[in-house]
């Protein structure tokens, strides 16, 4: 069963201008639910472009954008956050610095209703933030009252995920989540992206410039160039892809 389809997929920015450019190029994606899709390419190959258009944060030219049976097309971001949650590349794009975790994740705990905080945050809501973030295991259950910017840019990362899966989404969109990151906090991250997309059977789509990232998670591996669906490969398919493989075909769709 199709979760999540777009079909004819076009947007172009600065139309009829010397500055025009097809960002999206009729793309047509079916998306099964549950599938953890990679996704990679050059600069200006349309992946942040691609899930710009999914979240809604521009209407696109023409074409189709159906999750969950739901035709959200013509709808703007704030209506489609029911369905959809994303992680950003910077760390503090996703949270509110001047805000304890506690309210951030409060917030999140109402995705997709009135965000307020006017109700006040309850005792249990407290021991059911402080039981998440103990899931992280980065001791972080005793920061719930700390500022969030105070954190260290992993740290938010982490807490972002968890914000964005605490209510399973029907998509959950990663756009170079990890990229502002050490190696090391690279790998916790990453780690922690696959736990919480498997353990709560997230569909869940992954913008990465890690090739090897790429390659070791998800289940499905996306290549896009100039707004186009140049490769997309199934499990079977990406497991015997290579490093190599992939400069390759970047290399060649690119020369």
């Amino acid at each position: 069963m199709v979760f999540i389809k777009l079909e004819k997929i076009n947007k172009t920015f600065f139309p009829g201008s010397n500055r025009e450019h097809h960002a999206l190029r009729n793309i047509d994606l079916d998306i099964q639910e549950g599938e953890f899709i990679t996704i990679v390419g050059g600069n200006g190959a349309g992946k942040s472009t691609l899930l710009n258009a999914i979240s809604g944060n521009f209407i696109i030219d023409s074409g189709k954008i159906t999750i969950n049976n739901n035709n959200v097309t013509l709808n703007p971001e704030h209506k489609r956050a029911k369905y959809i949650s994303r992680v950003f590349q910077n760390p503090s794009q996703g949270t509110a610095p001047r805000m304890t975790v506690a309210e951030n994740m409060a917030l999140a705990y109402r995705r997709g209703q009135k965000r307020t905080l006017s109700s006040g945050i309850t005792k249990e809501n407290k021991e059911f933030f402080k039981e998440q973030l103990a899931t992280l295991g980065l001791g972080l259950e005793s920061r719930l009252d700390s500022e969030i910017g105070l954190l260290s840019g992993g740290q938010r990362q982490a807490i972002s995920l968890l914000m964005a899966t605490m209510k399973t989404p029907d998509l959950l969109l990663l756009d170079e989540h990890t990229s502002a990151l050490d190696p090391k906090t690279q790998k916790t991250i990453m780690e922690l992206t696959d736990k919480l997309i498997s353990e709560k059977n997230i569909t869940a789509l992954m913008i990465t410039h890690n090739i090897q990232d790429a390659l070791k998670y998800g289940n499905r591996l996306i290549v896009l160039n100039q707004g186009e669906i140049v490769r997309d490969y199934n499990k079977e398919e990406k497991d015997k892809l290579k490093l190599i493989d992939i400069y390759n075909i970047l290399e060649n769709v690119n020369s």
